[in-house]
């Protein structure tokens, strides 16, 4: 069947941002008195979201102290959105060729959505995407098929003609509840093992060009 939707995640498959995520949390930490993360430490923590990434990195931290820190985190990350961000190598080529294939592009991410925005913005990636949904733009989140559920209809599109494209878990997982074609980045974010079930797998995105899935 014709794919007629083909849907991303941001941080980690289409973006590496994981240095200005180190910065913001471990300037969140630093106003908390406790010691910064590697990069390493803080990739372990993303993917779903900036209340979870809080959470976990101010473990046993009270509410008040967690609820300051999602301030500070999301501010911080607000202002510094792509000091050393950048697009993975290849994004914007794959992403031209898609549209010149006439293929409905969208985002999916646990980030916030304005977040998302400014950072596609940034980069002059937003006109590609129909549309774009962040953390905080549904009740639900990946690993949670609704946000996919929510986009193909929407598009008017099955899960056989939709796929999803992700670095992590929460983006397999929730390709498969909806029943959607299912590609895992091993460049990203994500461990290899959590990719473990995906229809396909890349090491850079230019290789989705190369699947047998567009005519």
């Amino acid at each position: 069947m014709k794919i007629k939707l083909v849907i991303f995640d941001l941080d980690g498959t289409l973006m590496d941002s994981l240095d200005d995520l180190t910065d913001a949390t471990n300037h969140m930490l630093g106003l908390a008195g406790r010691p910064a993360l590697t990069s390493e430490g803080v990739r372990q923590l993303v993917g779903q979201g900036a209340r979870n990434l809080v959470e976990r990195a101010l473990a046993n931290g009270t509410d008040d102290e967690v609820e300051r820190g999602i301030n500070a985190f999301l501010t911080y990350n607000g202002a510094h959105l792509a000091d050393r961000s950048h697009p993975y190598p290849g994004v914007r080529e794959t992403l031209d060729a898609l549209q010149g294939r006439g293929v409905p592009l969208a985002l999916i991410s646990n980030k916030n959505v304005a977040l998302c925005n400014g950072l596609l913005r940034i980069f002059g990636l937003d006109g590609y995407f129909a549309a774009v949904l962040g953390a905080d733009s549904l009740p639900f989140r990946k690993p949670s098929p609704e946000p996919l559920l929510k986009l193909m209809g929407d598009f008017g599109v099955a899960p056989a003609e939709t796929i999803m494209v992700g670095d992590s878990i929460n983006d397999m997982a929730a390709g498969r509840s909806a029943g959607v074609t299912t590609v895992g980045c091993t460049y990203g974010y994500g461990e290899l093992a959590e990719l473990e079930g995906a229809d396909f797998l890349v090491d850079a995105l230019p290789r989705l060009l190369e699947l047998p899935l567009f005519d």
